[in-house]
């Protein structure tokens, strides 16, 4: 898995390349899509394609979404590529539509993720549900977990997903597996917050599937919450500020 910042480069110099194999191209009759696949694959050797070609609110423009996150746009001809977000100007300011969409999509995702593969603690009363992608040796995960009894109280729902930062090379990803492979997931799952060593268990566990999309979320630490609407917010945050910008009464 490529790590978030090379993500970044790569993109970057994709867009450099792709002119001069678009140039290559040019004698290919092809649909938009299948010009695009190619340039980008070739440009990015392989290690970036397209998942979703997507209409924008520009005439003309399309939102190319790469199996890692990354959004590019491009013109109708699929000669031309470029980066960065797409604002909308209204009486009001600037409407970032292209943030919306991300939202959109982010919520999309998780809603794919069934539950069951998810350790969920639920309050008697939900006010409202994170989902939080956790590593069990993260020190601010760590912090997280040790709120639940507050978030409980306030009302919030917590919905885990596994993110061993690393993936497979992460000293945590065995770790992590023993939890999803539990009987009692969330008993487990808190004593290896609480740094308790578990018997070692192996299933047909979610663990690299989940942290596949939190990359294609954006995530690069943990621990990251999403948010009902597709936000996703990076880091720890005390109970007070998030029943605050979950809007709970």
């Amino acid at each position: 898995m490529i790590a978030s910042n090379k993500i970044g480069i790569m993109v970057i110099g994709l867009l450099v390349l792709v002119a001069s194999t678009f140039t290559a191209l040019a004698q290919q009759p092809q649909s938009l899509r299948e010009k695009l696949a190619v340039a980008i694959e070739v440009a990015s050797q392989n290690q970036l394609e397209i998942v979703s070609l997507n209409a924008t609110a520009l005439p003309n423009i399309y939102e190319v979404e790469l199996n890692t996150g990354e959004v590019l746009y491009s013109d109708i001809s699929g000669d031309y590529l470029f980066a960065g977000d797409m604002y909308r100007a209204t009486a009001e300011g600037l409407l970032n539509l292209s943030a919306n969409k991300r939202q959109e999509r982010n919520s999309d995702k998780i809603a794919q993720i069934p539950e069951e593969e998810m350790i969920i603690f639920t309050p008697e009363v939900v006010k409202a549900t994170i989902t939080v992608f956790t590593d069990v040796d993260c020190t601010y995960c760590r912090a997280l977990h040790r709120d639940l009894e507050k978030l409980m109280a306030a009302g919030i729902e917590v919905r885990y997903m596994a993110y061993p930062r690393g993936g497979e090379s992460a000293e945590s990803y065995t770790k992590m597996i023993s939890v999803w492979c539990s009987d009692d997931r969330a008993k487990a799952l808190t004593q290896a917050k609480n740094g308790q060593d578990l018997p070692e268990r192996n299933c047909d566990s979610p663990i690299l599937a989940h942290y596949k999309l939190g990359n294609e979320l954006g995530i690069s630490g943990t621990p990251a919450l999403v948010f009902p609407d597709g936000r996703v917010i990076p880091g720890y945050l005390e109970t007070e500020r998030l029943v605050a910008m979950l809007n709970i009464n």
